[in-house]
């Protein structure tokens, strides 16, 4: 889907090794207190797999003055609970509390400067509708980003299984 997309227009398309659902941003931590973000995040409960599926394509903040160009998630109730069960762990370490509601999506393109959208956008409204794909997580990760004159480029510090034995 992405790549039949990316000819509609030219964005900053994210590389599918980028693709990611945030439950939570944390912004700068300091690296002394990684194994402490690490501990506060392997105490967070266990709970079964999550199922997500990919549905509807979108525009934040919207589709007039777009920025991000996103394909939406859909989950059941596990995905919701784990961002606020990270949101108020991590707070405990200091990290701000999310003031937004939880929107789960994947960020497909960032939109830096005014390009044409039109065929993209007529394209979009075409797939309006399609279904792009289920999946079940059974693990969450805690990820450096780093800002390269390319994009974003992410690191795994440390992957969390949802259900331990």
């Amino acid at each position: 889907m992405l790549s039949g997309l990316r000819p509609y227009a030219r964005l900053n398309w994210s590389p599918a090794e980028n693709l990611h659902i945030t439950t939570k941003f944390i912004g700068e931590w300091p690296e002394p207190r990684l194994d402490a973000m690490v501990a506060a995040l392997r105490s967070l409960p266990p709970r079964p797999p999550i199922g997500i599926a990919l549905r509807g394509l979108g525009w934040f903040p919207n589709v007039h003055a777009p920025k991000i160009f996103w394909v939406g998630v859909e989950a059941d109730g596990g995905l919701a609970e784990l961002a606020r069960h990270t949101d108020e762990t991590v707070a405990r370490l200091g990290v701000p509390l999310e003031r937004r509601p939880f929107s789960p999506h994947l960020t497909l393109a960032r939109i830096r400067e005014k390009v044409p959208l039109a065929r993209l956008q007529e394209a979009v409204a075409a797939l309006a509708a399609e279904d792009f794909g289920e999946f079940t997580a059974g693990s969450f990760h805690l990820f450096l980003s780093k800002t390269a004159p390319s994009g974003s480029v992410y690191s795994k510090l440390a992957e969390f299984p949802l259900a331990r034995s």
